[in-house]
């Protein structure tokens, strides 16, 4: 990831639409407030920012300049050298135009030829959420406030992200993004309407709920996870399929979590059927450790423990994920000075990471 961050870092303009260009085709961006401005059409606006976010060191006056040479080099009048221009055309850029493509440019990745043949006929989904901070303004500070163990005037403010990959090409699918004062379950809600039927979502134990669980059997989907660390365990109840994997009943408990409305909480099922399995984790270098997993795949002979377990570790790739796209790409740190420009560059970092993928695995 870092090696092809580097190349493209240096890239010019044209070449960054040589490359991404049959991702994310001109068409995608055409009309917008910027339409009628020569100098900084809504397309040349979406490369330049796009080339800013990649290269996080370039500066508004770097980026003019990449853009006086790509007038240049097609013998149009070059744009003046001051970045009000600039800087006007990228926050009139629309954000729909952002979400299309992003949307678009996910949906071909976690559709790609990596994912045929996936895990027995499974698509992957895995979720996690992260921080990201940005620069202390009042803007800022009022649509995402800093921590609260943080005294006034000492902290930064923070957005709170929940997202999905693919964990079979590392794509970006979907986030939400709240604030320090929601909660991840209260996020990851929002991100249902993206699980379909076959897709196995893979998550930690702070998604292991009741609701959580039986909002994505509800969408058809599956779910792997690790049981939370509050919820006992009796086993000696349930049906044996193995050793330490009993088939359960989980009833839905009398007390609705807040996440939920009323309508939803009764529209649940009153139980539902789950495979409770503790499973032996073993890593080169490091001790054994035994963990108890909570899948919706109750097939012990298609879906046996140990390769339960060999996929659930294939969870810590978000990890890896969110590396790259926060340490390599530098996108811990935000820039931007208002809330609505935090909103464009969060999308322009997901799809600057999602073109680096489609690069790799091609």
């Amino acid at each position: 990831m870092l090696a092809h961050a580097e190349r493209l870092r240096r890239a010019s303009l044209s070449r960054l639409t040589q490359l991404f260009g049959r991702w994310l085709p001109d068409d995608l961006f055409v009309g917008g407030p910027n339409s009628r401005q020569r100098s900084y059409p809504v397309s040349l606006t979406f490369w330049a920012f796009l080339n800013q976010v990649i290269h996080p060191a370039c500066s508004c006056r770097q980026i003019v300049r990449k853009v006086q040479l790509w007038h240049r080099s097609r013998n149009q009048p070059m744009p003046s050298s001051q970045t009000g221009a600039y800087c006007q055309a990228r926050s009139r850029l629309p954000q729909k135009d952002l979400d299309r493509a992003h949307e678009k440019l996910a949906d071909q990745l976690a559709a790609g030829p990596q994912t045929k043949g996936c895990w027995k006929g499974h698509r992957l989904r895995v979720i996690d959420g992260t921080g990201l901070s940005m620069p202390d303004t009042p803007a800022n500070q009022e649509a995402f406030p800093q921590p609260n163990t943080q005294s006034p005037g000492c902290g930064f403010p923070v957005v709170k992200l929940v997202a999905v990959f693919c964990l079979h090409t590392g794509a970006l699918i979907r986030w939400v993004q709240g604030t320090l004062l929601e909660h991840e379950n209260r996020l990851f809600k929002r991100l249902l309407e993206f699980f379909g039927p076959k897709d196995i979502v893979v998550a930690d134990r702070g998604f292991c709920g009741f609701g959580q669980i039986a909002a994505v059997l509800d969408r058809g989907a599956d779910m792997l996870v690790r049981l939370h660390q509050r919820r006992l365990v009796d086993w000696r109840r349930g049906k044996t399929l193995g050793p330490k994997d009993r088939l359960v009943s989980w009833p839905r408990p009398y007390q609705q979590s807040d996440i939920f409305s009323a309508t939803e909480w009764r529209g649940f099922a009153r139980e539902i059927q789950l495979r409770i399995l503790k499973v032996n984790i073993t890593v080169p270098g490091f001790r054994n450790q035994q963990i108890v997993l909570v899948t919706t795949r109750l097939d012990a002979k298609r879906y046996p423990a140990d390769e339960l377990a060999k996929l659930y570790l294939r969870r810590w790739s978000v990890e890896v994920f969110y590396r790259d796209i926060k340490q390599t790409m530098e996108m811990d740190i935000l820039r931007c000075q208002s809330p609505a420009m935090i909103q464009k560059e969060i999308h322009l970092h997901a799809i600057a990471y999602n073109l680096i993928r489609s690069v790799m695995n091609d």
